[in-house]
């Protein structure tokens, strides 16, 4: 292991550059009040304190923020004496949560730069950072953050915002730039190439030429990253509700390879746009569904981005003689057991994603009581909607899903009717049967008048 250096393009407090409150449109009004309350009561005790990164970011942007963090020159021991609701969290990097009932203001200590010769900061020997427990300066905080425009500062006490790496200037112009060197800040954290994704199309905005060229040549360092925190990484990317955008920048950078291998091995092979099609509308429906406010289950979704790898495999094993539902059971171990490698999936996620593959050769039984049975399966819902997802893309025949469609919806006499045999069946059943009884009585011996 090495040790953290300090970098010569670190900012120092001759670059600050400080907004007054008349040039910027940051009002309090905007700010959460037990944000407010916790930024007055860590500067009545002696401390500074600031509203920092995307709460700042995003109020800046006239957006409302999902939560506001503030950083403090405050040790966590020292938040902790001063709100009783605190509670202290983490081992890389302890942080201090105030509890305000369903609210957490989470409030960081200033990082500092890593000169200090200690073990709490530790990077591994391809630079990535292993440890981050040391306190600084605001100066050093600055350096510590990833992109310009997530490194501004909301000072409470003057209403004033700061801005040590020109965050301010990349906001006007719609730049995702990273602070510092890029090769060196990928090196230290490699899922910094996913957020830089994630707030490019977030954000609108384009990235930094120096950022994209340093992304396109340190894709494999994502290799290094524990699949449980890629996993994390993939929900944020996924479920934010610019999934196709999303999905097509990941592509272009070569990052999806790393989070979704197969899947990106069986984009190669297409047949009519298939299944890239269904990936693409499985993304849409998923956006779609975030706007109006709806719930997403991460597992249909992954379940799509998987679909076609498990189907490949199962066209395989059957043609080797195997029976379809162990095809599919087989196909489905073997693909979750490729996938956990790359991005970890938890284990009710992935038992959710085999029930839904392995109900879609199901829907092509629609005689006798296997519909009613199918019908009270409790994840029929997501299976049938997957059905229709297939339908909708050249996967399954339009004509299953719009039965499926009907048949749940109808009540229980049309439901018998509809999974009764064909008529043709029972009319030539019957007319076998005629027929036997007319030879019989022909075949009968005849008596003279």
């Amino acid at each position: 292991m090495i040790r953290s250096a300090k970098n010569d393009a670190e900012p120092t407090g001759a670059n600050v550059k400080i907004y007054s409150r008349a040039e910027h449109n940051i009002s309090r009004s905007l700010i959460s009040e037990h944000a407010l309350k916790v930024l007055y009561r860590l500067q009545k005790e002696g401390f500074d304190a600031y509203l920092v990164g995307g709460c700042v970011r995003d109020l800046l942007l006239g957006r409302e923020p999902k939560d506001f963090d503030v950083v403090t020159n405050a040790d966590p021991d020292q938040v902790r004496k001063v709100f009783r609701n605190c509670r202290l969290i983490g081992r890389r990097f302890r942080l201090a949560h105030v509890h305000f009932g369903r609210e957490i203001i989470e409030v960081a200590t200033f990082r500092g730069s890593g000169e200090e010769q200690n073990d709490n900061q530790v990077l591994n020997k391809e630079g990535r950072l292993l440890r981050d427990n040391v306190y600084g300066t605001i100066e050093e905080d600055v350096w510590r953050r990833d992109f310009t425009v997530n490194a501004l500062y909301y000072n409470i006490k003057d209403f004033s915002v700061v801005d040590y790496v020109g965050g301010m200037t990349d906001h006007k112009t719609g730049t995702l730039k990273l602070i510092g060197d890029p090769e060196t800040r990928f090196r230290e954290d490699p899922v910094r190439m996913l957020r830089a994704v994630r707030f490019a199309v977030k954000l609108g905005f384009k990235l930094d030429p120096e950022c994209e060229r340093a992304m396109h040549n340190d894709v494999q360092l994502l290799a290094g990253i524990p699949p449980a925190r890629l996993y994390d990484e993939a929900l944020k990317l996924f479920l934010s509700g610019y999934a196709l955008q999303t999905f097509e920048m990941l592509r272009h950078y070569g990052l999806f390879q790393m989070l979704f291998p197969s899947t990106e091995n069986s984009l190669a092979v297409e047949d009519n746009s298939f299944p890239r099609l269904l990936l693409i509308k499985a993304l849409e429906n998923s956006d779609n569904r975030i706007a109006m406010g709806k719930t997403v289950t991460a597992y249909f979704l992954l379940a799509a981005f998987l679909w076609e790898p498990v189907r490949m495999l199962v066209k395989e094993k059957m043609a080797q003689g195997e029976v379809e539902f162990i095809a599919y059971q087989d196909a489905a171990n073997e693909v979750i057991s490729r996938q956990i490698k790359s991005t970890a999936l938890p284990r009710h996620i992935s038992l959710a994603m085999r029930e839904v593959w392995s109900m879609q050769p199901k829907f092509n039984a629609r005689i006798g009581s296997k519909p009613s049975r199918l019908l009270s399966h409790p994840r029929f819902r997501a299976g049938y909607d997957f059905l229709v997802l297939r339908a909708e893309t050249g996967g399954a025949d339009p004509e299953l899903a719009e039965w499926w469609t009907k048949y749940q919806n109808a009540n229980e006499n049309e439901q018998r009717k509809m999974t009764q045999p064909p008529r043709r069946a029972q009319n030539n059943k019957s007319g076998r049967k005629r027929s036997y009884h007319r030879k019989a009585k022909d075949n009968s011996p005849k008596t003279e008048p």
